[in-house]
């Protein structure tokens, strides 16, 4: 017999983004798969098993762009007058404590345990080590980051020069960096509200700690004029001639790119991402073409205040929204298969996560990111498919057990990392204060 820590025994296997396995046993010791076979063809002796009867289990899936910082923010956005950066997160941002990181983070980390996310970058706020100690209790494989910016006119709380923001990411990363699951990317909130001291400090710091370095990309058509109308260039056309685009570099949002930015990420190595239910009031992305290019960007939810953290929804409505854009045009139905969808969200996001090969599927040798899904609900049966049913039917309510690095974080819906009746508590006492 082959001893391992954990054995996933019978179930269905959705290996990778296009594979679906049938009667498979899943072996796991020291926080990696050691094996994914037949059931019954190699023997285990496992200190814990689970079950995969009518269970289909798949990788965990990648949110590559959230914000811990505006998990409060949820419901108060949508229908806002814009520009909601400016109206509503920027000030509620400002007054931000520890005590609103914490409750911020059990309330996101909670959420993306019982929806399935078993990783997820943090586009970077305040009171960083407040959401920290969170996401490292909660077992998630997180990226945190902290928000710099050092334009005029930010309120006083938040603002800062280009020193006082990386030496802020600095210290976040001397702390937290390998900790856990976690991992510390510099970033750059977004260019306009940047410096060149700032851009080239948080370079210069990314690049001597071999860490990622995340922005907000070409996201609205303003903020794209913005830098022309600074720099006389386009946004990534700016952080080339600044020396700044690399394969650890990571562009959220970047909808509107031209032939030239394109062609920049794709000979950089330019990690993206798009967020579907937030980026379909500013623009729509050519991720057709991108994808042609052999460019696979992730997905994100932009955080809760943006519709919640399924990732679930974001694949669907960013499908339907690729369809009728540009799938309908061309009479091309088939312009962002289920298969390159999936593909988007496990490779383009283990990209993001900077686990490119490590997560993101169910191999051996991987790290053990992964979650079930109970395929006895009514809406998964019958199938003829049961890749598109994953698609077009799956909810984040039919999430039973995720593991992440090989610890159990959820078994059949309870939450075993965190005290789930505790924070619903005091997110219902937040409620009744605001």
């Amino acid at each position: 017999m082959e001893k391992c820590d954990l054995l996933i025994k019978n179930a269905v296997v959705m290996t990778d983004y296009e594979t679906v396995e049938y009667g498979m046993d899943i072996a796991v010791s020291d926080g990696r798969i050691t094996a994914v076979a037949k059931s019954g063809a190699r023997e285990f002796c496992a200190e814990k098993t689970i079950s995969g009867e009518e269970k289909l289990f798949m990788p965990g899936l990648i949110d590559s762009h959230m914000h811990t910082g505006q998990q409060l923010l949820k419901g108060l956005v949508l229908d806002a007058k814009p520009i909601i950066w400016t109206r509503v997160m920027l000030p509620f941002e400002s007054t931000l404590t520890p005590e609103k990181m914490k409750l911020s983070a059990q309330a996101a980390a909670l959420e993306m345990i019982k929806s399935g996310t078993t990783a997820f970058i943090d586009a970077g706020s305040y009171y960083m080590d407040a959401a920290a100690e969170v996401y490292e209790k909660s077992g998630l494989r997180g990226c945190l980051s902290y928000s710099t910016m050092d334009e005029d006119g930010l309120p006083e709380s938040i603002a800062m020069d280009a020193a006082q923001a990386v030496t802020e990411t600095d210290r976040l990363y001397d702390g937290w960096n390998g900790k856990g699951n976690l991992k510390v990317y510099y970033s750059l909130r977004a260019l306009n509200s940047c410096s060149h001291e700032l851009t080239e400090l948080a370079a210069g710091h990314a690049r001597e700690r071999g860490a990622m370095l995340q922005a907000h990309m070409n996201e609205y058509q303003g903020e794209v004029d913005g830098i022309i109308k600074r720099e006389n260039m386009r946004p990534y056309e700016f952080l080339e001639k600044m020396g700044v685009l690399s394969d650890r570099f990571l562009g959220a949002h970047s909808l509107i790119l031209s032939e030239t930015e394109k062609e920049l990420i794709k000979k950089r190595g330019v990690k993206l991402c798009h967020c579907p239910f937030s980026n379909c009031g500013k623009a729509v992305p050519d991720t057709p073409d991108l994808a042609e290019r052999g460019i696979i960007p992730g997905f994100g939810t932009d955080g809760a205040a943006h519709g919640g953290l399924s990732l679930w929804n974001e694949m669907r409505i960013f499908r339907s929204l690729m369809n009728i854009y540009h799938g309908v045009p061309n009479r091309n139905p088939k312009v962002m298969p289920a298969e390159l969808l999936f593909r988007m969200l496990w490779e383009g996001g283990a990209a993001a996560v900077d686990e490119a090969g490590q997560c993101g599927k169910i191999a051996e040798g991987c790290k053990a990111d992964f979650v079930s899904i109970y395929l006895d609900a009514g809406r998964l049966i019958p199938s003829g498919n049961l890749l598109h049913t994953m698609f077009e039917c799956a909810e984040s309510g039919d999430v039973r057990d995720m593991v992440v690095g090989g610890k159990v974080l959820m078994e059949n819906r309870e939450v075993q990392t965190l005290d789930e009746e505790k924070i619903r508590f005091e997110m219902k006492e937040y409620m009744k204060r605001m």
